[in-house]
């Protein structure tokens, strides 16, 4: 397990769970108690929601407590002072004059995180940790889950809205016209936010190049493999229903 100690990371951290946290509470308590009090469908929306609630924090405590391909360090560091950052003597590896240590291909030193981190695609904020060759997984869940919440409550909201309750007194009205229009423009930046970085971060696996890689101009690294090769690289071996329960087993096949 790690946790990086960033004062920006930690603060979009809570950001992140008082978002999640205020939609719960807008859904329920200006929603489905005021809007939707005797409707059949209030059971059902308290349910999925609630479960999608579960998934983005499951999801999304994997991604930022999970290592992501932290490279160790070795005990006795050679002195690399001589060499160029990425000069090496070894075919594909390259040197780290910051760790002091030769590392593997597709290894990247995180500026943030102070190590090399393999596959390292870009160190994310929101997750206040690299996106690596570990729980990058995590991270698509969490970006799939929190799209999916923003764009129910946006759905919920527009009920809302359609569908007035007609039993309420003026001021619970204006209350809840406040609450839901907040939570309507604050579910449509996350969703918009999480949708564009998933698609941004399927494309680059699909194209088996991370983000610090296109960066480079370095092209796809194993034009060979598959599209599903790829895929399953990042998410393992198990059945492709399975990719988006955040508890399932994480597997890596070797660079191929």
């Amino acid at each position: 397990m790690v946790f990086i100690l960033d004062p920006s990371g930690i603060i979009c951290l809570i950001a992140t769970y008082g978002a999640v946290i205020y939609a719960d509470y807008v859904v329920i308590r200006w929603i489905i108690i005021v809007a939707m009090p005797l409707s059949i469908w209030a059971p059902f929306h308290v349910v999925v929601f609630h479960a999608i609630v579960l998934l983005v924090f499951m999801s999304h405590s994997k991604a930022v407590f999970t290592d992501p391909g932290i490279v160790p360090l070795l005990s006795n560091r050679p002195d690399f002072s001589d060499l160029e950052p990425g000069m090496s003597h070894h075919s594909e590896w390259t040197v780290c004059s910051r760790c002091e240590m030769y590392r593997p291909p597709r290894v990247h030193h995180c500026t943030t995180c102070q190590r090399c981190i393999r596959r390292m695609d870009h160190h994310c904020p929101w997750i206040n940790n690299c996106v690596g060759e570990n729980n990058q997984k995590y991270f698509l869940q969490f970006l799939f889950y929190a799209a999916m919440l923003s764009f129910y409550s946006v759905a919920l909201v527009l009920g809302s809205w359609v569908s007035p309750s007609t039993e309420c007194n003026q001021i619970v009205k204006e209350t809840q016209w406040m609450h839901t229009l907040i939570l309507m423009l604050e579910s449509a930046f996350f969703g918009l936010l999480a949708s564009f970085i998933l698609m941004d971060q399927l494309y680059a696996i699909l194209h088996d190049e991370t983000t610090v890689e296109a960066i480079q101009h370095k092209g796809p690294y194993r034009p060979h493999l598959s599209k599903y090769q790829l895929l399953t690289e990042v998410f393992g071996p198990e059945h492709p229903m399975l990719w988006l329960l955040p508890c399932s087993k994480l597997n890596h096949s070797e660079d191929v």
